[in-house]
């Protein structure tokens, strides 16, 4: 082939040209400072003042002096001069906060270990056990979880009491698997079948038996969303109201939620010092939960609605 005469490359050239620079300069317009404060820094700097303040106004309520907290015209609401630690030793050595915290987290991981372990088998055996019905079966644990539980928690106050588990940790352990597990089934149910069924044909060719598979193929595959029905359940369970409320009595058995409501509010007079320091201590080992699974919680919840 014989080469281009200068006039065309010259022409083409000159052509090309326009089009890089109209895509170099859109690029730039698009990592633009103006551009990304408007559109990433301003709303990302909304978002996280929303999302710690609360936090903030905790922390900062539970070392407020009792005369800021009661005279909010005379002193600044969002800022204090003169920190106190008096409600945060009075949370937790004038009171049986340490020992309301331990119940918390033993119910917390009670509940959420029975309704993992039943979740995990309900899963499979819809999902992966193949029998008429299997998706009625799911749709009907999926639609438990909607029934809310300030209908459930009058008759299974009955139960509770008639076997003797009234104002005992063990009845709030026993009873939280019925909102825990219709959810997590669910959930596992839409990570299961992000596994490729080809796995456990392999498995059933070599002699593998369901529950070998179970426990050496699908759970270690299933880990991003066995974290995330873990961090859903713990969370429910930390922050449950209505069933502590109810089967709870004594002081030292209360959890942590029904607790600083209760023994922190005399009558009118609420002691908004010890009630902050409590619930800001209590949110903690939640915050910590997530900050280290976050990803393996984001991971299963796109697994699962993906399907």
């Amino acid at each position: 082939m014989t080469d281009l005469p200068a006039s065309k490359v010259d022409l083409k050239s000159i052509l090309s040209t326009p089009s890089r620079v109209d895509n170099s300069e859109g690029m730039s317009y698009l990592q633009s400072v103006p551009r990304r404060i408007v559109t990433l820094y301003i709303p990302l700097s909304i978002i996280v003042i929303i999302l710690l303040f609360p936090f903030y106004w905790m922390g900062l309520t539970a070392i407020k002096p009792d005369e800021q907290l009661l005279d909010l015209d005379k002193y600044n609401p969002f800022w204090t001069w003169n920190p106190t630690f008096k409600h945060v030793h009075k949370l937790l050595f004038e009171s049986y906060y340490p020992h309301w915290l331990w119940n918390t987290m033993y119910v917390a991981v009670g509940a959420t270990v029975l309704s993992i372990i039943a979740s995990v088998l309900a899963a499979y055996a819809i999902v992966r056990l193949r029998y008429k019905g299997a998706n009625v079966v799911g749709g009907l644990i999926f639609l438990a979880y909607l029934v809310p539980p300030s209908i459930l928690f009058i008759p299974l106050a009955t139960v509770v009491f008639q076997y003797g588990l009234f104002d005992s940790p063990l009845a709030l352990i026993l009873t939280y698997p019925t909102i825990l597990i219709p959810f997590s089934t669910w959930l596992l149910m839409g990570y299961f079948k992000t596994i490729p069924f080809e796995l456990e044909e392999c498995a059933l060719i070599d002699g593998a038996s369901r529950w070998q598979i179970l426990i050496k193929i699908v759970l270690p595959l299933a880990v991003p969303g066995l974290i995330s029905a873990f961090i859903f359940c713990f969370t429910l369970c930390w922050n449950e109201f209505i069933y502590a409320l109810t089967f709870l009595q004594s002081t030292p058995n209360k959890t942590v939620p029904v607790a600083i409501v209760n023994e922190f509010v005399d009558g009118d007079i609420y002691r908004w010092g010890s009630l902050m320091a409590g619930a800001l201590c209590g949110s903690l080992p939640l915050v910590i939960l997530y900050a280290f699974f976050v990803e393996h919680y984001v991971s299963a919840m796109t697994g699962a609605v993906k399907e």
